[in-house]
């Protein structure tokens, strides 16, 4: 899919396949190809993250909050990481300890978190002015070449992957994923899995949130609306079941970049925006539809 969309649209732009054009959308691909790794580790186990858009935000206040306590950058940049990974693991209690269904302790949490940036901001960005080595975070490029933040993709993708097929956790993923009761039966610690899991989201969707920063210069309480619904997308798109069980780190950085060249494609075109959004509207129901129909074929 992702080969045929990258010929239609060279065909369809002469703007679209030039070298700066595809270093864009790898570029636009990294912060939404690092949150959807980490919900795709969630999704593999049943589950789903609604809060990742607000935690993205959250984060990048966080590392604003910590710069006007004048604490030095690497300590500000950990504060960012930390504030997403903590959020997942209040995700991971609320549906662990509380058993609450994930939807709704997701979507409760990223209600909560919107709220908690305002009030911490009072709605306003806080910006990087006393740290400006802090935008080279996300704008500056390995050897002049390659943008930072997709060479951030590139490790955070490569150590899911490594996480998910090659260690003991990562085939416990896969196992409450795809049946939850013979998991536990079989002596693996399902809430322990769990908590795992959307901590390990928090904690990606905190990275991403401080390279979002990076890129911004600012830490945008009102930034990342939607995030969560295009990570997910990505997940989708990229063939992990929402039934859970079924899902790899590959499929989703391809589902990402899916996403990124139809917008990227439909804008060279000229195409409306809202369009976009409802061109991307019909691959996620065609993905899902798919992923129906492989489950009844199994």
């Amino acid at each position: 899919s992702l080969i045929i969309l990258v010929i239609f649209f060279s065909f369809g732009s002469p703007f679209f396949f030039n070298t700066e054009n595809i270093m864009t959308i790898a570029l636009q691909t990294s912060v939404i190809g690092i949150m959807a790794i980490g919900v795709t580790f969630v999704i593999i186990t049943s589950g789903i993250d609604l809060s990742l858009g607000s935690v993205v935000a959250f984060s990048g206040v966080a590392v604003g909050i910590s710069a006007t306590l004048g604490l030095p950058l690497p300590v500000c940049i950990l504060a960012g990481v930390l504030a997403g990974g903590l959020c997942g693991y209040i995700n991971g209690l609320l549906v662990t300890k509380m058993t609450i269904p994930p939807f709704i302790a997701t979507l409760g949490l990223m209600m909560s978190v919107r709220g908690i940036n305002m009030v911490m901001t009072d709605g306003r960005a806080i910006y990087f002015a006393d740290y400006p080595t802090f935008k080279m975070l996300a704008q500056g490029r390995l050897f002049d070449v390659l943008p930072y933040p997709v060479f951030y993709l590139v490790v955070v993708a490569l150590i899911a992957a490594y996480i998910l097929k090659k260690t003991v956790i990562g085939r416990y993923v896969y196992a409450v994923g795809s049946n939850e009761v013979a998991a536990h039966l079989s002596g693996i610690k399902v809430q322990r899995v769990k908590i795992f899991v959307y901590a390990f989201c928090g904690l990606l969707t905190g990275i991403a949130g401080v390279i979002l920063a990076s890129r911004l210069n600012s830490g945008q309480p009102t930034v990342g609306v939607g995030y969560e619904l295009e990570a997910i997308a990505a997940v989708v798109i990229g063939g992990t079941s929402l039934m859970g069980g079924i899902g790899t780190i590959g499929g989703t950085i391809i589902g990402a970049f899916i996403m990124s060249v139809l917008k990227n494609g439909l804008n060279l075109m000229g195409v409306s925006q809202f369009w976009q959004m409802v061109a991307m509207g019909v691959v996620v129901i065609a993905a899902v539809y798919l992923d129906t129909l492989r489950k009844k074929i199994r």
